[in-house]
């Protein structure tokens, strides 16, 4: 989704409007309009802030005003990982993975938890932990979605060892 829209589905919403955009940010409200339209030869569309910032980050390579953003919004940033779906994962070793990494992940919350207190230091290891996790399934799901565990099930279902 281009950065345009999702402004425009933002505007859309009931809880506030273009109108009280502009006036909050001190812009005036045919611009707040033109975010939400797309910046190219045909379009009569302004560079919005989201885009902006996004090449910010890409100017600057520092992802912390990534993080800055998503903790100011209640949220964390984690990074996908690249695709490996070329080296030719395969579903059951990689769910099994996924089922060891979310083991460690239990087992490190449930140390941490035997007194009855988490500290800094074992909150920032379930963190690491939890991260780690969290990009490792996003891989498998790019995986999926490009079709790399399909051939493997074409394979399966057609009786040939993958």
């Amino acid at each position: 989704m281009e950065s345009h829209e999702v402004l425009k589905e933002a505007f859309e919403s009931p809880t506030t409007s273009p109108k009280e955009i502009a006036s909050e940010m001190g812009v005036s409200l045919s611009l707040v309009y033109k975010w939400a339209q797309a910046n190219n030869d045909s379009g009569s569309g302004s560079k919005n802030p989201m885009d902006r910032v996004d090449q910010l980050v890409k100017l600057t390579r520092h992802t912390p005003i990534i993080d800055w953003l998503c903790q100011e919004n209640g949220g964390y940033f984690v990074r996908n990982p690249e695709s490996s779906c070329d080296k030719g994962y395969e579903v059951v070793p990689a769910t099994h993975t996924i089922v060891q990494q979310f083991a460690s992940l239990l087992n490190v919350v449930s140390q941490a938890a035997e007194d009855n207190t988490i500290t800094p230091d074992e909150s920032a290891e379930i963190r690491v932990m939890w991260d780690k996790l969290k990009s490792y399934c996003e891989g498998f799901v790019r995986c999926c979605e490009e079709g790399d565990f399909e051939q493997i099930q074409n394979q399966l279902a057609a009786g040939k060892t993958p």
